[in-house]
């Protein structure tokens, strides 16, 4: 019915797109670093801050903290929490042991002295 010769724009046209305009990025990992342009499409990089936009709220929830591994952040958090706690615990409480124990004795007995006296 079709010959071959004729142009179309379709399914003849798509069986040739076999090259690669996008090859794995080194900052995010995804099929995104434009080759010809040597910039990723997903992540902006080779720029410095990540690629964000206010229009795709979904892609900035998968992209925010908390998402990935966080090895640095996970430190920094911890930290924070266990300052926090100590914070809300109040001043160092002393330890008692047997020489602080001994000590207050002998001072009690010290004062106990002087008041006689």
């Amino acid at each position: 019915f079709f010959s071959s010769d004729t142009m179309t724009k379709g399914t003849s046209s798509f069986g040739k797109r076999n090259g690669r305009s996008h090859t794995l990025c080194r900052r995010c990992g995804k099929r995104s670093w434009a080759i010809q342009t040597k910039k990723c499409a997903a992540c902006g990089y080779p720029s410095a801050k990540l690629r964000s936009y206010n229009w795709s709220e979904k892609a900035k929830r998968r992209k925010t903290m908390g998402t990935g591994r966080m090895r640095h952040m996970r430190k920094v958090l911890k930290i924070a929490a266990k300052r926090q706690q100590e914070d809300a615990a109040g001043p160092h409480k002393k330890v008692k042991t047997a020489a602080n124990r001994k000590s207050f004795v002998e001072s009690r007995k010290a004062k106990a002295a002087a008041t006689k006296k």
